[in-house]
């Protein structure tokens, strides 16, 4: 608390004395300032909403999938992630009972001339038409709702026939990180069909003898 000496004259020849004051603190508009504070916060907490990431897992076996029809091998493209961010990749399938025929496993990486590159020279069609459908949202050319807009979007990937068909598969020494990076890549490309499995122990050997 602090205080305020005034000087006051005295009588004529007298000294003068000092009075003095104690200071007042108007604490009300620190008050209003917290009610303030306290409605901004409430009210930025409760419109923000958890970013959460689709992820599509395989589901367990049943016997309807023996009707299911075959993935086509040229559309089927499986990345592998393992130690030290690294990324593998090969088309087709591979089985053991076929050495002839075993794919070579390709390196790439995350940055924009890596995986990205490939998965739109691959996805072209459905990414540029996708791309083209949002240009003319943006220029004006076509005016729908949000809703209406990722509907078409959902039309167009689940009419695609030749997008690839991505098949993602971390080993054990992949980091968490590998996986979220490469599931934004699949939005960013438009991806159409991918999914998390396992991967097998053929493809766990190839990652023994791919090139560092």
């Amino acid at each position: 608390m602090g205080e305020i000496i005034v000087e006051e004259k005295g009588k004529k020849g007298g000294k003068r004395k000092a009075k003095k004051h104690s200071t007042r603190i108007d604490m009300t508009p620190m008050v209003d300032l917290m009610c303030l504070l306290i409605t901004f916060f409430m009210l930025t907490t409760a419109f923000s909403k958890p970013k959460v990431m689709v992820i599509t897992m395989p589901e367990k076996d049943t016997p309807e999938d023996k009707n299911r029809p075959e993935i086509p091998k040229n559309r089927t493209l499986n990345i592998l992630l393992t130690e030290g961010h690294k990324v593998y990749y090969y088309i087709g399938i591979a089985d053991p009972k076929k050495p002839a025929e075993m794919p070579q496993l390709i390196k790439t990486d995350f940055s924009k001339d890596g995986i990205r590159k490939f998965l739109l020279i691959k996805n072209k069609d459905l990414f540029t038409k996708i791309a083209e459908y949002r240009d003319k949202r943006v220029t004006g050319k076509t005016v729908v709702a949000d809703t209406t807009a990722d509907s078409a979007i959902k039309k167009m990937k689940k009419e695609d026939q030749k997008g690839p068909i991505v098949l993602i598969k971390a080993n054990e020494k992949a980091k968490y990180k590998d996986m979220v990076d490469i599931i934004d890549e699949m939005a960013i490309c438009n991806i159409a069909s991918y999914a998390v499995v396992d991967p097998s122990p053929v493809e766990l050997e190839m990652l023994k003898t791919a090139p560092k």
